[in-house]
């Protein structure tokens, strides 16, 4: 496996310490330092409402701490109480949480957006679910659910029988009414005499990979702003796991997150479940779970290519059907090995659910017909896609989001190896067998929409690498040391307030859980990291002065799935 110490990721240098030396930051942070608590995967650090800021400020700026990973808002019986789940880019295993409490008379503190971008969609969805507010947030307003919503639905008293009524209402152009420069350099008021035009794509468009709605201003021909609606699909996910148990019922919920690339999403809650219930896992298992998962990156990479090219210029007959012909392939593959055709669940607590289907010999020729096939299927990719001069016209110099941009949107996955962020749980936070194995890290350093599929197509190779180096062990592995699963208890009941977050590289990024327990066998609350929730949020970033096919292009290259920005 590649030294991340010898690639260059191309980002800036920032200040960073040698390990998390949490006194050290106490120190730094002095009487803004409440309290310190412990959760299982990072020292906590409560602070005041009102010095969100400046802590969050000197955490990034002092000490490294470049990424907000996740926020999770909850209810307490007598506070509020938001989570900054911080990491740093360079290294992910370096993390801190900043935790925030207010009273419930009025849920309110300052927001973190003017030093994480990020920050902006995670406080608008913590304030649309949970009821916090977050003061001298640009744009507080709900992100899930409708406007007209009354009430949140994780919020306590929130009544899940009452009625609700959403009014339709006339989109209006967000720019109308602001002040912009002509090209004469008087101010216009943005109305009678602007060319700006409200443009809405979706949701009911092929362009929007689902129920997307993006509300688009046009300056002429050029993408002048884009906001994208979302929550057609959200199902309240979160809550839904709330009131399942941690032993059988919540595992087959993440197949239905992500569900062009589902198995990684097993692994996200397998990882943070196995934390904090103590559960180990057999050294057999986690080779079949690496295979598994990377043979879903294989088919999430691969339904990308197929429909951005779509997207760019329309190849239907050739591209996008040899992108399904091998996803259908690996989906034989993973229902002989699973059971299932889509929604695998093939994880459990403690391991997976079978071993290599009999006869073992037949299965195992099968993946390696396949996988001495892969090469020149992706040379294909390569001749019709990546060389191909239309489609190199689309995408090169289109959509492009420097590094440091895509740090501040919390992008993770091809979207940001994309523009030479070195960042992979797989190897910067080792976890199953990858850390065993031999394979790299793909990395591009453009930032464009060429980039991203260039990531993916070699992702695909490498993935191909690891799937054939943990068939060698599974062949050779003796027969009664063939353990799929550890002895898990009956029922898995975590000591009263033990927190926890872990994620994990699904195909699309970083795919992470927070757990609080209450000491029963349900979590008191379940919070679930999307990477498509945030490298969609990039997409106004990547679409600033675009022309409406490069919003397509881009919208395309970030291989969002709705069930998982939705959740």
């Amino acid at each position: 496996m590649s030294d991340p110490s010898e690639t260059d990721s191309g980002a800036a240098e920032v200040p960073r310490l040698e390990r998390v030396d949490c006194d050290a930051i106490e120190a730094m942070l002095g009487d803004r330092v409440v309290r310190r608590e412990t959760h299982l995967n990072a020292e906590s650090f409560v602070i005041r409402p009102d010095d969100v800021e400046s802590v969050l400020g000197a955490l990034k700026r002092e000490a490294g701490f470049d990424h907000l990973s996740c926020l999770t808002a909850q209810e307490y019986e007598d506070r509020y109480e938001s989570i900054y789940h911080l990491r740093k880019y360079d290294d992910p295993t370096q993390e801190v949480n900043v935790v925030v409490p207010v009273g419930r008379e009025r849920p309110v503190h300052r927001s973190a957006s003017g030093v994480y971008k990020t920050a902006e969609w995670h406080e608008r969805e913590a304030y649309d679910l949970v009821g916090i507010e977050y003061e001298g947030h640009p744009d507080l307003r709900r992100i899930l659910l409708p406007e007209t919503w009354q009430g949140h639905p994780l919020s306590k008293d929130y009544d899940q029988d009452r009625p609700q009524v959403v009014t339709l209402k006339e989109h209006v152009n967000p720019l109308a009414e602001t002040k912009r420069e002509t090209a004469s350099g008087e101010e216009s008021d943005g109305s009678s005499d602007s060319d700006t035009m409200f443009l809405n794509i979706g949701p009911h468009h092929p362009a929007t990979h689902g129920v997307l709605h993006l509300k688009t201003v046009l300056d002429g021909e050029q993408v002048a702003d884009v906001d994208p609606d979302i929550g057609y699909l959200h199902r309240c996910e979160e809550q839904m796991c709330q009131t399942k148990n941690y032993r059988y019922q919540i595992m087959p919920y993440p197949d239905r997150w992500d569900y062009t690339a589902n198995i990684p999403n097993e692994w996200a809650y397998a990882r943070v479940a196995e934390d904090l219930a103590d559960i180990d896992v057999p050294e057999y298992a986690q080779v079949l779970r690496t295979m598994a998962v990377e043979f879903g990156r294989i088919m999430g990479h691969m339904i990308a290519a197929g429909t951005f090219a779509l997207d760019v210029y329309g190849d239907f007959t050739a591209i996008f059907m040899y992108a399904i012909r091998d996803r259908e392939i690996v989906q034989n593959i993973l229902e002989d090995l699973t059971g299932q055709r889509m929604m695998f669940n093939y994880f459990r607590l403690g391991g997976v659910v079978w071993d290599i289907p009999e006869p073992r010999e037949e299965w195992f020729a099968k993946v390696r017909d396949f996988l001495d096939e892969l090469p020149e299927h992706v040379e294909e990719y390569h001749d019709m896609m990546t060389r191909n001069e239309i489609f190199q016209k689309r995408t090169v110099d289109t959509g492009v989001i420097d590094a440091e941009t895509a740090k501040a949107y919390g992008c993770t996955g091809p979207v940001a190896r994309g523009s030479g962020v070195d960042y992979d749980l797989r190897r910067d936070d080792p976890y199953g067998y990858y850390d065993e194995l031999d394979w790299n890290v793909v990395t591009e350093p453009h930032g464009d929409n060429y980039a991203r599929v260039l990531v993916r197509l070699q992702e695909v190779e490498e993935s191909a690498k690891i799937i054939r180096q943990c068939l060698d062990l599974l062949e050779d592995w003796p027969e009664d040391e063939r353990t799929i699963q550890s002895n898990v208890p009956r029922t898995i009941k975590p000591d009263p307030d033990t927190e926890i977050y872990r994620a994990v590289e699904a195909a699309k990024g970083e795919m992470g859980i927070y757990i609080r327990s209450d000491g029963t066998s349900q979590p008191a609350r379940f919070k679930i990291r999307s990477p498509c929730f945030n490298n969609l949020h990039a997409l106004e970033a990547m679409s600033e002065g675009e022309y409406v096919p490069d919003l397509v292009a881009s919208l395309g290259s970030l291989d969002i799935v709705l069930g998982s920005v939705d959740r």
